[in-house]
């Protein structure tokens, strides 16, 4: 490297060589970091290496060494930064579009090299600054011309979209991209021609104005607000710096207001960037797609980025052009993105410093105008992609794909490069340094803001971001790495990956747990329990930081998955499944004793191994087989809150008497009943008669107790998307209970219920995830809730000698309600005492079919369990 870049014996020369051989070192590292990214990606070294991209640098890094030695005779007193600084900027930012696309990559290198060829041609004619001072109208007139021809024959060469470029054999051209510098050139000359004459402020102004005006016009009307608002802010320095007048700042600003205003009330899509600027999150798959994806490739970058070639960059539209930044900020995170604003920062600088240093008021204007308008554009587009300002559509300049902008960039480079080499030319004048301060200061603090949004995303936001189930990223990396398993109480696998690094797929093997255990999908995101054991699943928690940290370094990926046991019972599961087939309704089994949920079942149900052929139509169903009904379905309970009635023992009854017949024939029962029932014949058929002289016997209040004291106020402690439960208000009066069916709960709630009387009056907490199986320590127990004590043993005996069945240790009631959709019937049950099994608690409600039916089908269900 030292040799390609071998000094002169002047300092400034051996500056630049060793600015310059840093810069080829750091982009050959970046370079092989990209060559080497599959294997990383892949974990092994039998991959495809990418090498296409070493075309990109063997040309920047020739050219580099050639305009070096050219400046070295042609401009040798030149500032030593500016050629590093842009080589630098430009060298990354072509490594980073041959990553995004070597098709792109082929084209900017093309690019680079008429670019770097244009330098060298220009840089042994300094004549040619003053040619453009004196024919400053014609310039202009000129970038005018080309821009307006826009309006007949432009074109976009992605073939949708602004028609903002000419095109010929191939070849596009954006005027507005050389009319941004030959607005700068002429405000330089003119204000410089007319320091001069003896004019008012008013009266050399208008000129200047007029022309702007024509200029915003062409801008606006092509709807590229962005571009018109940098003209402006260009205006607005250059007149600033050249008269000192703070007014002409104030004055722009309500332009920029005005013509925002305008074009948000014109253009749509001026309105949809605004709009998604405002709050992205309202459309984050639609119109806002670009900004969140951007945000969320910031995130994903975190402190130290995923490592080159590693990212995801290709995810946000035109990766490789206006969103660059948020694509070098996945992959180098925010240490790359301060360190590519500190570039920017020292341009920007240099250019200043530059401009007090030149031989005349119009190249002092020139340099001035240069570097704000390389600062404000990076500004702008830097600040699009981190949220912090609209997206405006500029490109970022030397680092962005496009022709046209790294053209105009290197004319700029060269202005600077032949004003920094004549500065021993210069002629005493007396300078107003404070606009010069101001300036600096209001710039430098646009650059400050960038950065600190930018770790505000990749630091603070990062954990967040990054793991919001819309980000393709995440499933992106479980093709690499194997997305740890769902597997029972016995260790056989419900959910897991299945296939080879970089095509690993999630095979869902029961799926009838689906509503339950959900999906991982790279579209349609997660559910279940995939979603709420993801950072387990996904090997971001459960495994050592240091682990977590040098895979995230080395190859920009969590470490493997973990896997997570379940409390289900594959067998009691099947049965359970098997009892609702056909049927729309929920059924759960737990543990009375634990809490554990042994089996879940909802219908109809989906499965998730075929979520791409049939979303649409399971979005839309009517019977929502996407809806897990055991915690989100909320059913009236009716007369299935008779076991908990009778737990609760608030009331005295003389049950040696058969409830009245008149009261059973007035409100009916789910189940026949003989001609003279008893209590507990009565009950179990769920008989609202039999409830209602129940409730007779009861405090006015004491409703709410027995919903309280069964759980049915407060949502279970399990991490499922569950429906809302009652309110206070639901229970103001007993018939609204029987009648009205306000009163309601969700299986699980009512499941929990009965285990709360077969497990001697403890409701349990539910408990699904058992334990996680670390790298480390091996399965390690997840933590799980407390039981909470709410029956006497008085009241249970009640409830147990009532609705014991006589041939088997289990009892059990059926209701039905009826609701506006028809009728639905529950079977509540579980084990007595008696048993000497597990306990088991059983809730089941079925929107379709009989009372007997749903009888039948939880006795049996029931019977098959503890038969097991």
């Amino acid at each position: 490297m030292n040799r390609l870049f071998k000094a002169s014996t002047s300092y400034h020369s051996q500056v630049e060589s060793q600015l310059l051989t840093q810069a080829a070192w750091f982009l050959f590292f970046y370079a092989a970091a990209i060559s080497l990214s599959p294997a990383a990606r892949l974990h092994s070294w039998e991959v495809t290496y990418r090498w296409d991209h070493w075309v990109g640098y063997g040309v920047w890094l020739a050219s580099a060494s050639i305009i070096f030695h050219r400046l070295n005779h042609t401009l040798p007193d030149r500032d030593p930064f500016i050629l590093p600084l842009i080589m630098t900027l430009c060298g990354w930012g072509l490594l980073e579009v041959w990553r995004l696309s070597a098709g792109f990559g082929v084209r900017q290198t093309i690019w680079l090299a008429v670019c770097l060829t244009t330098l060298f041609f220009l840089s042994a004619r300094p004549i040619i600054l003053d040619l453009l001072r004196r024919y400053k109208y014609l310039w202009l007139a000129g970038g005018l011309a080309l821009t307006a021809l826009t309006f007949f024959i432009g074109t976009y060469p992605g073939g949708s979209g602004p028609h903002l470029w000419l095109g010929l054999f191939g070849m596009y051209l954006q005027p507005s991209e050389p009319l941004k510098l030959l607005l700068i050139i002429y405000l330089a000359a003119y204000l410089a021609d007319l320091r001069i004459q003896r004019l008012t402020f008013f009266q050399w102004l208008m000129p200047a104005l007029i022309i702007l005006a024509a200029s915003l016009l062409i801008l606006l009307a092509q709807r590229d607000l962005g571009t018109a608002t940098i003209f402006i802010l260009i205006f607005a320095f250059i007149v600033y710096l050249a008269t000192g007048r703070r007014r002409v700042i104030l004055i722009c600003l309500l332009a920029i207001a005005a013509a925002g205003l305008m074009g948000y009330q014109l253009f749509d899509v001026i309105r949809v960037r605004v709009d998604a600027w405002i709050n992205p999150w309202l459309d984050p798959s639609g119109r806002s797609y670009q900004i969140v994806q951007s945000i969320i490739a910031v995130a994903s970058g975190g402190v130290f980025g995923r490592g080159p070639g590693l990212g995801s960059p290709g995810l946000i539209p035109v990766a490789q052009s206006d969103f660059i930044f948020a694509a070098i900020s996945e992959e180098t995170g925010l240490v790359g993105t301060i360190g590519l604003l500190t570039i920017i920062s020292l341009l920007f600088t240099r250019g200043i410093k530059i401009a007090l240093y030149a031989s005349d008021t119009y190249r002092r204007n020139l340099a001035a105008g240069i570097s704000i308008y390389l600062a404000i554009q990076s500004i702008f587009i830097v600040g699009g992609n981190l949220r912090l300002l609209p997206l405006s559509g500029v490109t970022l300049p030397f680092v962005s794909y496009g022709g046209s902008s790294l053209l105009t960039g290197f004319v700029a480079a060269w202005i600077l490069l032949s004003i920094s080499d004549q500065s021993e030319k210069r002629v005493t004048t007396t300078i107003r340094i404070k606009p010069y301060i101001i300036s600096v200061a209001l710039i430098l603090t646009g650059v400050l803001a960038a950065a600190l949004v930018n770790g505000w995303w990749s630091v603070f936001r990062s954990a967040s971001l990054s793991g919001r189930v819309d980000n393709p990223r995440r499933s992106i990396a479980e093709r690499y790495v194997r997305r740890g398993a769902l597997v029972d109480r016995s260790g056989q696998p419900i959910t897991m990956s299945m296939g080879t690094p970089g095509e690993f797929t999630r095979e869902y093997l029961v799926p009838g747990l689906a509503a339950t255990t959900g999906y991982s999908h790279p579209v349609y995101g997660l559910s279940g329990l995939e979603q709420a054991y993801d950072d387990y699943l996904r090997g971001v928690d459960g495994n050592p930081s240091l682990l977590i940290w040098s895979n995230q370094l080395l190859y920009g990926q969590p470490p493997t998955g973990l896997d997570i046991r379940l409390s289900i019972d594959s067998f009691i599961q099947k049965l359970t499944d098997q009892a609702l087939s056909e049927k729309k309704g929920a059924a759960i089994v737990l543990n009375a004793q634990t809490g554990e949920i042994l089996a879940i079942s909802s219908q109809p149900g989906f499965d998730p191994n075929t979520l791409d052929e049939n979303w649409l139509s399971w979005t839309t169903r009517v019977d929502s087989p996407l809806m897990n009904r055991v915690t989100q379905g909320s059913y009236p309970v009716g007369t299935a809150i008779t076991p908990f009635v009778l737990s609760a023992q608030s009331m005295s009854i003389p049950f040696n008497t058969p409830p009245s017949r008149t009261s059973l024939d007035g409100f009916g029962c789910a189940l026949p009943i003989s001609e003279n029932p008893s209590w507990s014949e009565a009950l179990t058929a769920g008989c609202a008669g039999a409830v209602d002289d129940l409730l007779n016997h009861m405090p006015q209040n004491d409703m709410k107790e027995i919903y309280r004291l069964g759980g049915f106020f407060t949502l279970p402690d399990l991490p499922l998307p569950q429906a809302a439960p009652s309110s206070l208000q639901d229970l103001q009066r007993k018939d609204t209970l029987l009648g009205n069916s306000a009163g309601s709960a969700t299986p699980l709630q009512m499941g929990l219920a009965a285990a709360s009387i077969s497990s001697g009056g403890t409701r349990p907490s539910p408990r699904i995830a058992m334990a996680v199986d670390t790298s480390a320590q091996g399965w390690v127990i997840l933590p799980a809730g407390k039981g909470t004590q709410v029956y006497s043993a008085e009241g249970l005996k009640m409830a147990l000698t009532l609705l014991k069945n006589e041939d088997t240790p289990t009892w059990s009631t059926t209701a039905s309600v009826p609701t506006s959709e028809g009728q639905i019937h529950w079977f509540v049950g579980g084990t007595t005492p008696d048993w000497q099994g597990t306990s088991l608690a059983v809730a089941i409600v079925v929107e379709n079919g009989t009372a007997e039916s749903t009888q039948r089908l939880g006795r049996d269900l029931l019977n098959a369990i503890m038969m097991k």
